[in-house]
C-alpha cells in the first residue's frame, strides 16, 4: 500500500468517526427526536438518531477518502440516497396503514391495491441509488482500467453497471437484515469493511468502518437504533467499496452470495443461526448488555 492509499485511509477514518459523535448529538438533540423514539426488542426506549449520524459521517469519509471524483460521487450518491429512503421508512413505516405490508411480496400487494408502501419507495430508492453509483464508478479510470472490462462493448458495460447496482443495494438489504439485535449491523460493517481497507480503493471502506466503530458502544448499550437508515446507509457504502475492486466475475460472484444469503432470510431465521452456531453467538453477545 503507498503512502497516499494510506493517508487517504486515515483521513477518510478520521472524518467519519469525528463526525459520527457529532451528528449523533445534533440529531438526538434536534426536534425531530421525538419521532425518533423506538421501544427494542427488551422494551427499552431507544433512539433511531444513531441512523441519520451513521450516514452522514460514512458517506462523508468514504468521500474524502476516495481515489477519485467519480468515486467520491457514488460514495455520496449511494450512502445518502440509501439512508435518506431508509430514514423514510423507518418514520413513515411506523404508522399503522403501512405496517401491515411486510416483505417484498407485501409491498407489491399493496402497490396492486393502489397504495405505494415507505417500503417500497425505500426499495426503489436503493436500487436507483445503486444503479447511480454503479454508473458514476464505471467513470473512474482506475474501475475502467481493471482487466474484466478491458472487453467487451456498450452491452458488456450495461451488464457491468448492473452487476455493480445489485452489489450496492444486495449489501445494502443484506445489513439491514442483521440489525435485529444490538450492535450486530455494526459489527457485520466492521469485519465486512477491514478486509476492504488495504488498496487504492481502501479509503471508500475506511468511511463506513469508521462511523459504524464510533456509534457500536452506543448500540450495543442499547441507547440508540441504526434502524432502515443506518443499514442501508453502511450496506451501500460497503457495496460501493466492493464494486470499486472488482471486475464483471468478481461482481457476479458477490452478487450471487448475497442474493443466496437474502434468499435464505426467507427460510430461516438469522438469529436462530447465530444462536446456535458457536464462536458466531459469542461475537454476537461480546459488548452487549445482559440486563
Amino acid at each position: 500500500m503507498s503512502a497516499r492509499d494510506r493517508t487517504a485511509r486515515r483521513r477518510a477514518f478520521g472524518v467519519a468517526t469525528a463526525l459520527a459523535g457529532v451528528a449523533l448529538r445534533a440529531v438526538s438533540a434536534g426536534p425531530w427526536a421525538p419521532a425518533l423514539r423506538r421501544t427494542n426488542f427488551r422494551g427499552r426506549t431507544v433512539t433511531l438518531a444513531a441512523g441519520p449520524a451513521l450516514t452522514a459521517a460514512a458517506a462523508a469519509g468514504a468521500a474524502v477518502g476516495a481515489p477519485s471524483r467519480p468515486a467520491a460521487a457514488a460514495a455520496l450518491v449511494a450512502g445518502l440516497s440509501s439512508g435518506a429512503v431508509g430514514l423514510y421508512d423507518d418514520v413513515v413505516g411506523a404508522r399503522p396503514e403501512q405496517r401491515s405490508a411486510k416483505g417484498f411480496a407485501g409491498h407489491l400487494t399493496a402497490l396492486r391495491q393502489g397504495r405505494v408502501t415507505s417500503g417500497l419507495v425505500k426499495i426503489v430508492g436503493v436500487g436507483a441509488a445503486g444503479v447511480a453509483a454503479a454508473a458514476l464508478l464505471a467513470g473512474d479510470p482506475a474501475v475502467r482500467a481493471h482487466p474484466g472490462r478491458r472487453r467487451g462493448g456498450r452491452v458488456a458495460a450495461v451488464v457491468d453497471v448492473l452487476l455493480g447496482a445489485g452489489v450496492v443495494a444486495g449489501t445494502a438489504n443484506l445489513v439491514n437484515l442483521l440489525d435485529l439485535r444490538p450492535g450486530r449491523a455494526l459489527k457485520a460493517g466492521v469485519l465486512l469493511g477491514a478486509p476492504l481497507l488495504p488498496g487504492p480503493a481502501g479509503g471508500l471502506a475506511a468511511g463506513p468502518v469508521g462511523a459504524a466503530a464510533a456509534l457500536l458502544p452506543a448500540d450495543l448499550d442499547e441507547r440508540v437504533m441504526l434502524g432502515d437508515s443506518g443499514a442501508n446507509a453502511l450496506g451501500a457504502l460497503l457495496g460501493v467499496a466492493l464494486a470499486a475492486r472488482t471486475g464483471p466475475v468478481g461482481r457476479a460472484a458477490l452478487l450471487t452470495g448475497i442474493a443466496a444469503l437474502t434468499a435464505a432470510s426467507e427460510k430461516v431465521s438469522f438469529t436462530q443461526v447465530i444462536q446456535r452456531t458457536p464462536g458466531l453467538r459469542e461475537l454476537d453477545a461480546l459488548g452487549r448488555r445482559h440486563s
